[in-house]
């Protein structure tokens, strides 16, 4: 995609973010990496599902070079998308989001193992919680860094959750699939049920992984 293409995709991610109900007011943030040096991301205080193309800013990996469109500007939030930038080439997008079960997750500190479904095992058998750092800062980039290489999404503790990938699309669905988790978790421990798949049935599972591009 060229710029113009990638602005639109992340101002229609973003009002499919807000409508779902995994932001609230400005929450949130998402970016992009346009190439090998630069990277699109939202603005600060707009809401997810009012973003324009012509609202989205421009920075550089390394935090340089900051390009704006006042009134628009860059989130102090970047920084921890810019951190799992330079740590893996292969993310070519972020999502951060407050999807309400799995900051309910988030909160408790409690990461989600699910061995009940078939498609966890398969694609999202883990999502750990990155220790609690305070918000907009390198400490909390450098918490969640560790995570980027085997996972594809994590919780942040007491604050929300974070989900990556090659492209828009893949890390927006590893965020859908993050809180479909959690809402799953939260109303099977509601309804006292502790079942999980078999372990043979598990390893089956597993050794599917590579037919799914997992």
């Amino acid at each position: 995609m060229n710029e113009q293409e990638l602005r639109e995709e992340i101002c229609a991610f973003g009002q499919k973010v807000w409508s779902t109900g995994m932001v609230a007011a400005n929450d949130g943030n998402i970016s992009v990496r346009l190439d090998d040096t630069t990277v699109l991301c939202t603005p600060t205080g707009v809401s997810k599902g009012l973003l324009t193309p012509e609202s989205i800013c421009k920075i550089n990996i390394d935090g340089t070079n900051p390009v704006e469109n006042p009134p628009y500007h860059i989130s102090s939030e970047v920084k921890v998308h810019l951190q799992l930038y330079r740590a893996a080439p292969s993310v070519q997008a972020v999502v951060h989001a407050h999807p309400p079960y799995g900051t309910t997750y988030a909160i408790k500190g409690e990461p989600l193992i699910s061995k009940m479904m078939p498609e966890n095992i398969i694609a999202m058998p883990e999502i750990p919680v990155a220790p609690y750092a305070t918000p907009s800062t390198y400490e909390l980039a450098e918490k969640i860094e560790p995570y980027v290489h085997n996972y594809s999404a994590c919780l942040m503790e007491m604050h929300g959750a974070l989900a990556w990938g090659p492209s828009l699309l893949v890390a927006y669905q590893a965020m859908e699939r993050l809180e479909f988790t959690a809402k799953l978790t939260y109303l099977t421990q509601m309804a006292g049920i502790s079942r999980e798949l078999p372990e043979d049935e598990i390893n089956k599972l597993i050794s599917m992984r590579p037919q799914y591009g997992c």
